[in-house]
């Protein structure tokens, strides 16, 4: 029997879990690539001529993005012989606007790229409510043993976060510089998300299994 491709269902006995920091390091890693390209861009030309045909530091960073990407999927594959759902929906993202914006040699799309990918987590995971599922659980199984009511109002904040994240991507890189866009892109988008995940420990706390096991 041939097995799938896509990473298994949370409740799966057969689903190969990798080690939390390393999936955090493989999520985080190509950012901070892409953030490094930005910054030394010129460096990184003048000491790799061939990255200096991509254009400017968003460009050079930009094609490393896409690299740094494709090693960390390469990466999850080759732990797991699988693919992570929402890292590669993200990754494709990155390929397709990336691939844009090298080619067209405007760093609008790359900008666009948060936007499209929350939105689309947003969408998929409010969407999938309506539909009676908490997909959520495909993301935070391996951290979190929650009842059914918990994924439910977990998935319905998450939705929402995604599309705050959107918007507010396109706040900021509209309306700023393309480095304070960079900066925020890597620096605030994390704080953001870590302060948002601990306000949801108390409704993690209530509604986790295991706690209700040991009651």
């Amino acid at each position: 029997m041939n097995e799938p491709i896509l990473e298994r269902e949370p409740a799966d006995p057969k689903k190969k879990e990798i080690n939390p920091l390393l999936k955090f390091v493989l999520e985080l890693g190509p950012l901070l690539v892409f953030f490094f390209a930005n910054a030394r861009g010129e460096w990184l030309a003048a000491r790799f001529p061939a990255l200096a045909d991509l254009g400017g530091p968003i460009f050079i960073a930009t094609g490393l993005f896409m690299a740094a990407t494709a090693i960390a999927l390469a990466v999850s594959w080759s732990l797991t012989r699988t693919l992570p759902i929402m890292p590669l929906v993200s990754g494709v993202v990155v390929f397709v606007f990336g691939g844009l914006t090298l080619w067209l040699q405007d760093a609008t799309f790359i900008k666009m790229k948060p936007t499209i990918v929350n939105t689309l987590f947003g969408g998929v995971l409010l969407g999938g409510l309506l539909f009676g599922r908490s997909l959520l659980g495909y993301v935070f199984d391996s951290a979190f043993k929650l009842d059914a009511e918990g994924w439910r109002k977990l998935t319905l904040r998450w939705g929402l976060f995604f599309l705050f994240l959107a918007v507010v991507n396109e706040v900021v890189w509209r309306n700023f510089s393309e480095e304070t866009w960079v900066a925020f892109k890597v620096w605030g988008i994390m704080p953001i998300t870590i302060a948002f995940t601990l306000l949801q420990m108390p409704l993690i706390i209530r509604h986790s299994t295991e706690e209700l096991g040991k009651k």
